[in-house]
Order: structure tokens, then C-alpha cells, then sequence
């Protein structure tokens, strides 16, 4: 009898943070589906992403390796050809990596071009869209002026389903009806208590979920990833109805800040909060419209995720499937007098992360909790090593969850990276940096949080004391010693090989082992030296 097919639905929100679940404790909140997840596998609770936005992120989710290793820092910076994917390493154990949905990949056409692979090539369309082989990409719109997304799919479906246009998503999922009868865009956040257009059973929630049920309903005998990755609730902030007022100002949470923060010292925080989206979340009566409408997206995707799971249980596919819900990065909403996504506060960094194994070994841990500092590139190594792949960890940074999940003694990382490239920030223009020192890392123990600002003062934040990360005390000299202690960690991590990857570490212990390649003898004095290494000169010698 052969070894039973392993399978893995790889689930990821898109700006969903990890405190807007009920399993991870939210009372102005309730996501049953999520919480039934949880209850069958392990929520992690310290899971932090390499880059909080989406691009970057996203990068190193797919090839399991930090930001500074892949290269791809920004939002429509290429991920360079060759570097290896997720997709790259199942395929070479013979299972499928497949897209249903966003990956916000940009390829390196100049590279492929370099290298004279064309997109349309069968390798070519792999480089192109980061090792997926794509059932659909949808990358949240369509818009012209926006080069790169790709919504083309879903407005196909929208057309098939009566609603026309120039460009329906544009006209249907973010356009809602004013009081009047006026159309009124999504864009807009005065909107954002508006009904979307479009019906909730043809939201791109809803649409995504069916595409993940069909390409899950056509696998066969040949073991399969599925990326199964939504867009919302990233903006544009538009729900469809019953969910856009599901929800009102008095259900969201209180705003995380105080004056202090807003009056800092710092000149890159200053800096910061003074661009626009920043002052415009900040204001109470924006985040009373935005919050709830936010809260309905999430509750959508909840009720989708109910949908799923029960296709999950009637097929039968629990058992040979591993699933994974995450998300590539939080949402500030007016905390910390911040908008949008950005910088290393939980809000931003930290994710939802829930894991089910369908195997016997992990039954000890069902429905149990881990509070391990989890990386967003432990996913990948987690995923080969459950569908039987060698480990590869002279190209995967991360480590895989394994141990975690079947409740192993297992030494592992005492501290967590996540890096931030400001280049193209406002802020950075306006603190005079220059765009190669516009960078910043975080070091995380589990307590003390370090933020590396090159040109400037660090900051530093004990969460143990201040859990809402509200007081920076980089600058108070009595956590002179953490800071010291957590630059040691940042110069640990630096010295790391990140990018001798064509070498395995058994491979470099053989070269070590065989001295000199054959052929070669450097350093011996004379014929006894050498046999007494058991070398031979070439035949046509004599020494």
C-alpha cells in the first residue's frame, strides 16, 4: 500500500489583523468558523511577517527567506529570476503549487530578458508568477492606472453574472448607491458605511472561495498546494450588504495612542504620522466609519471560510490536507496616530496564524495554543517537510513547524527579523534621508522589542510591561543595556549566510573532507607527503 497523498490549502488574508479574531480573544468580534479552525490545530500566537506590506512579505512567504535574502523590499520591486520558490522545491518532489488569488508578485522582466526566457514559455510563466502555476490571479483591481494588478477573471464573472461595465469591478465591487441614487466610490471613506453594489453571493470574497472549491474538486492522485489568498479586508473599504452595517462606531475597539506618542522627539515617527493617511485614520470620525466597515469584511471572510471548511468535511479532505489561515500583515487603524499598514507594532507585524495537521502525531495538540516566535518564512520549509520533501536549509531561512505541531521538544529561535524599506515613503523625504539608509529591522525576544533606524536613534518597547507598545524607550538611557544586548542580536543575524544557497552544508563538508579537487596538489613537499595523505601524482610523472 503507498504512502497516503499529503495536501496543503495555504489560506492568507490580505491586511488582517490578528487581533480582529475571536480565537485570539476579540470581543467586539465574533469569527466561529476561524474559531472551529483554531480548535482543530495549533494557533500561534507570536507569528510575525518579514515585511509588514504586501509585496515584500508576501516574497518571503513564497521562497522562506528574509527580505535582505530575496531582495524584493518594496511593493513592485521584482523578486529577481533564480531565486527559488515554494513552488520550485514542490515540483522537484512532484506535487503541484497552484494560485486562487493575490500573490502582488512583480517579475523581473529584465532579468528573464537577460537571460532570453520569454513570459510565455512554460518556465517563463513560473519566473513570472513567483513558482505558481496560476488557476487565478487576482490582485484586488483592475485599474489601468495602476500597472500590474490583475482583476481580469473576476470581471469576466461579473459580466457573466449581468453586471456590465467598462470596468466592473471598478463599477460594481468598489461603487456603492448614495442616498439619491447617486454612485459613490469606494475609494472614498465617507462611503465606507455604503452597500457595495455588487451582491455578497458575487463579492470577490465569495467568488474566490468558489474558485478554491472547484480547483480543490478537480485534483486528482498527484499531491497539490493551493494558494488560496484573498484581498480583503485590505481597502478599498467596501462591503457588500448585509455586512457593510453589521456594524457600528460603539463595536470597534478603543484607539491605541496616547499624546505622547504624538509628541515624540523621534524625528522619523514625527515625520510619519504627518502623512496623510496617517492623520486621516487618526481622526475619530474616520475611524468610525472605516473600523466597522473593515469589521464586515472580516465577518464576510469568516462566513466564507464556514462555506469552505464544510466542503472541507463533506469530501473528505480533512484528512489528507493540512490547512493554513494567515495573513501577510495587520492594519493600524488610527493606532499609534498610524494609518494603513507599516512599522513593527502587533497591529502591523503580528498575524493571525492557524495550522491543522491531519495527521495522528498532531492529535496531541489540536485546539492548543504556542507562543514560539514564529516567522512568516517558516511556512515554506513547514510545507515541504509535511509533504515528505528533504529539508533545505541552506535556502530556506525558516523552520519548519513540524516539532510544534506534534508537540516535540525542540530547541528553537529566541528571537524574530522583520525589515522595512522606507525608500519610497514620504516621511523619508522629509527627515533628508537618503533613499540606501531609508531601512529599518526589528528584533523581537518575545519581550523586548528593538526597532534598528539607520542615521537615527533606535526605539525599544517592553511588551511584558507595555503589551500596547505605547511608551518608546530607545532614547532613555537607563535601557542603554537591552539596547546593547539587542544590537548583539541584530549583528548575530547580519552575520548569517543568507545567500550561499548552491551549496548544501553536506556538499561543503565532502569538499572539505576531499581537500583539494582531484587532480589538484598544493603544498606538498615531496613523494612521502603525499602518499602519506594517500595521493597520488598523475601517471605520466615521476616526481
Amino acid at each position: 500500500m503507498g504512502k497516503k497523498q499529503k495536501n496543503v490549502l495555504f489560506i492568507m488574508a490580505d491586511q488582517l489583523r490578528w487581533d480582529y479574531l475571536s480565537c485570539y480573544g476579540a470581543t467586539h468580534i465574533h469569527t466561529p468558523n476561524l474559531d472551529w479552525l483554531a480548535s482543530k490545530g495549533v494557533r500561534f500566537n507570536k507569528a510575525y511577517v518579514q515585511s509588514p506590506i504586501c509585496g515584500p512579505s508576501r516574497m518571503s512567504f513564497y521562497t522562506g527567506r528574509y527580505v535582505r535574502s530575496h531582495g524584493s523590499t518594496w511593493n513592485g520591486f521584482p523578486l529577481r529570476v533564480g531565486e527559488p520558490t515554494l513552488g520550485d522545491h514542490l515540483r522537484e518532489i512532484g506535487a503541484k503549487c497552484s494560485l486562487v488569488g493575490k500573490t502582488h508578485m512583480t517579475p523581473d522582466r529584465e532579468g528573464m530578458k537577460r537571460l532570453g526566457i520569454t513570459p510565455e514559455s512554460t518556465i517563463g510563466a513560473l519566473v513570472a508568477e513567483c513558482g505558481f502555476d496560476v488557476r487565478v490571479r487576482d490582485d484586488g483591481t483592475n485599474n489601468s492606472d495602476y500597472p500590474g494588478r490583475q482583476g481580469e477573471d473576476y470581471d469576466q464573472y461579473l459580466r457573466d453574472h449581468g453586471m456590465d461595465g467598462d470596468n466592473p469591478w471598478e463599477e460594481w465591487a468598489n461603487t456603492a448607491i448614495g442616498p439619491d441614487g447617486e454612485k459613490r466610490s469606494g475609494w472614498l471613506l465617507d462611503n465606507a458605511r455604503l452597500a457595495a453594489r455588487v451582491p455578497k453571493e458575487h463579492s470577490e470574497t465569495a467568488w474566490l472561495t468558489t474558485r478554491g472549491i472547484e480547483y480543490i474538486e478537480e485534483q486528482g492522485d498527484q499531491p497539490w498546494l493551493c494558494h488560496l489568498s484573498y484581498i480583503k479586508p485590505h481597502w478599498p473599504f467596501l462591503a457588500p450588504a448585509p455586512y457593510n452595517d453589521m456594524y457600528s462606531a460603539q463595536d470597534i475597539p478603543a484607539v491605541s495612542r496616547t499624546d505622547a506618542e504624538r509628541n515624540t522627539e523621534h524625528p522619523l515617527m514625527r515625520a510619519w504620522m504627518d502623512m496623510r493617511v496617517c492623520q486621516t485614520m487618526s481622526r475619530d470620525d474616520v475611524r468610525n466609519l472605516v473600523a466597522p466597515c473593515y469589521m464586515g469584511l472580516i465577518k464576510e471572510l469568516d462566513d466564507q471560510m464556514g462555506r469552505l471548511f464544510a466542503y472541507l468535511r463533506e469530501s473528505g479532505r480533512m484528512d489528507d490536507t493540512m490547512i493554513v489561515f494567515c495573513s501577510d500583515h495587520g492594519d493600524n487603524m488610527g493606532d499609534h496616530w498610524l494609518g494603513e499598514k507599516d512599522l513593527f507594532y502587533d497591529c502591523s507585524a503580528r498575524i493571525p496564524l492557524l495550522v491543522y495537521d491531519p495527521g495522528q502525531e498532531a492529535d496531541a495538540t489540536r485546539g492548543t495554543s504556542s507562543d514560539a516566535l514564529i516567522e512568516a518564512i517558516d511556512l515554506a520549509p513547514t510545507f515541504l517537510d509535511f509533504m515528505g520533501g528533504e529539508a533545505k536549509p541552506h535556502i530556506l531561512e525558516g523552520r519548519s513547524l513540524t516539532p510544534l505541531l506534534h508537540g516535540e521538544l525542540t530547541e528553537w529561535r529566541s528571537f524574530a527579523v522583520s525589515e522595512y524599506d522606507y525608500s519610497t515613503r514620504d516621511a523619508r523625504q522629509d527627515v533628508g534621508v537618503d533613499q540606501s539608509d531609508a531601512r529599518l529591522t526589528m528584533i523581537f525576544d518575545g519581550r523586548w522589542k528593538y526597532t534598528y533606524v539607520e542615521k537615527m536613534r533606535p526605539m525599544l518597547f517592553d511588551l511584558e510591561t507595555d503589551p500596547e507598545e505605547l511608551c518608546d524607550l530607545g532614547g532613555n538611557p537607563d535601557y542603554a543595556g537591552e539596547i546593547e544586548r539587542l544590537q548583539g542580536l541584530h549583528f548575530e543575524w547580519t552575520r548569517r549566510h543568507h545567500n550561499r544557497i548552491t551549496r548544501t552544508a553536506e556538499a561543503v563538508n565532502t569538499m572539505a573532507a576531499n581537500k583539494e579537487p582531484p587532480g589538484i596538489l598544493i603544498g606538498f613537499r615531496n613523494k612521502e607527503e603525499l602518499e602519506k595523505e594517500g595521493r597520488t601524482l598523475p601517471a605520466h610523472t615521476i616526481g
